[in-house]
């Protein structure tokens, strides 16, 4: 699955929007030095079946594989700037999905 795109969701709640914003600040140019797209998110996602995940936002991010996530998210530039994220929300899950590979 070396070639396949990988989408990144995440649910969290925000409790310090500062801390927050201090996260959003640095966040971008991080993504995008790993070929990540910033899909959407929501603040008020509807359920139609099962459990509701927790209130908050729901973010959807797009990487051209699973290494590239990967390596995005263990890179020490994107960990020091979640730091900002850890203090300022409440992280519920951060799930990688896989596409469909392309042909």
């Amino acid at each position: 699955m070396q070639n396949v795109p990988v989408f990144l969701c995440a649910n969290l709640i925000i409790n310090d929007e500062e801390q927050y914003r201090e996260y959003e600040k640095g966040f971008f140019p991080i993504l995008k030095k790993f070929g990540g797209e910033f899909i959407t998110y929501d603040d008020n996602s509807i359920t139609l079946e099962g459990a509701s995940p927790p209130s908050g936002r729901i973010i959807l991010f797009k990487f051209p594989s699973e290494q590239a996530a990967k390596d995005w998210y263990s890179d020490s530039e994107y960990q020091s700037l979640s730091k900002f994220r850890r203090a300022g929300t409440s992280l519920e899950h951060l799930t990688i999905i896989h596409g469909i590979p392309s042909r």
